[in-house]
């Protein structure tokens, strides 16, 4: 029996559109299925960093500063301390998510890609998938359908690996920026997430440990920000999503590879998930121009380490207030060493030069 095409991708969000252009680029012939149609948004914090907006330029994605508003660091603050640090290479940018996937959108019809919108995947076949009730021949089935995923569930690569889940509200305001940097604001058991996305308008997420947590309640732990939002216009409806972090115990089996959050997800504190969803992108095409899905499974954990990592660290920052508020005061007082570990973060900094960082934080903490 001859292929309908090469390679098959459920799901057609970021993960599965970067996906798409990058296996279209090397020759292949693809399909994108989703059940939903365009634009494809979710409640996320909207901003992208210097490595992720690289990421999408070499994938051909063409994003304007126009299309929202360019970042040049990251700012943490709590009751007390605030540390910035400006990106070391390059600029990021806040661009509202609709946008973000009409520019891929854009870019993967311009490649070639067959895109199939209203168009619910329902299982695996023997060379293929079944798809609005028909079966679609393809050498490689590629599942990017979200933490979620049932192509992960089918294809049995999930795994008992425990996740660590918490609970975000996003809302748009109609203000002028007050900085040129993604702002994160630290307080007990939450944060929230401040992303210029226009230059009049910005994108708030709140993030919570507590299941049960509303929005306004949890606004209210943040009485600097509070101030700042007094009187501003909501310009978007209140959306609510799970943020998890989890690793798989393999992305591969058979013709079948995972991508994005369905192959494993970094905490949205970490905001790595997009550029590495694009960087997973680049790799698996590799992998499947050179006919190995091992070198993307080895490719995917090494990806997947730094913001690992990273997502780590924050989060213990999150669980142990002390041992936050002691970090902070210790960054606030030596900020170049907030540089490194940004450096680090983007992966511009080797790990010595983190552990050299590390070293003489540690000796800041010991005084803070």
């Amino acid at each position: 029996m001859g292929q309908d095409t090469d390679v098959f991708i459920v799901g057609g969000g970021p993960a599965g559109l970067a996906a798409a252009i990058a296996a279209r680029e090397r020759g292949f012939r693809v399909i994108v299925a989703d059940g939903a149609k365009p634009p494809i948004t979710k409640a996320c914090g909207e901003g992208l960093l210097p490595d992720a907006v690289a990421a999408l330029d070499k994938l051909g994605v063409e994003l304007r500063e126009m299309d929202g508003y360019a970042l040049r660091g990251i700012r943490f603050e709590d009751e007390r301390s605030s540390v910035s640090a400006r990106f070391p290479d390059g600029h990021g940018l806040g661009v509202r998510r609709e946008l973000l996937h009409q520019r891929m959108l854009e870019r993967a019809r311009d490649c070639g890609v067959s895109l199939m919108w209203n168009t619910p995947v329902t299982g695996l076949a023997e060379g293929g998938v079944v798809a609005a009730g028909n079966i679609i021949q393809a050498r490689w089935v590629i599942g990017a359908d979200g933490s979620r995923s049932r192509m992960r569930r089918w294809s049995g690569l999930e795994s008992s690996v425990p996740q660590r889940s918490r609970f975000a509200f996003r809302l748009h305001y109609r203000a002028e920026p007050w900085r040129d940097f993604t702002e994160i604001h630290w307080g007990e058991e939450a944060q929230a997430y401040v992303t210029p996305v226009g230059a009049h308008e910005i994108c708030l997420v709140l993030i919570s440990n507590k299941p049960n947590a509303r929005f306004d309640e949890t606004l209210r732990r943040f009485p600097k920000l509070l101030r700042r939002l007094k009187g501003a216009l909501q310009t978007s409806s209140e959306r609510g999503a799970v943020t998890s972090m989890f690793q798989l115990k393999g992305v591969c089996r058979g013709n079948v590879a995972l991508i994005g959050d369905a192959s494993g997800s970094v905490d949205a504190i970490t905001g790595e998930g997009l550029a590495l969803s694009f960087r997973q992108a680049t790799a698996l095409a590799e992998a499947l121009a050179g006919n190995d899905l091992e070198g993307y499974r080895k490719a995917h954990r090494r990806l997947f380490r730094r913001p690992q990592l990273m997502g780590n660290l924050l989060l213990l920052l999150d669980r142990r207030s002390g041992l936050r508020k002691r970090s902070m005061r210790a960054l606030e007082a030596a900020p170049q060493l907030f540089e490194r570990m940004l450096g680090y973060h983007l992966g511009e900094s080797r790990p010595l030069q983190l552990a050299t960082a590390g070293a003489v934080f540690g000796w800041r903490f010991l005084a803070a």
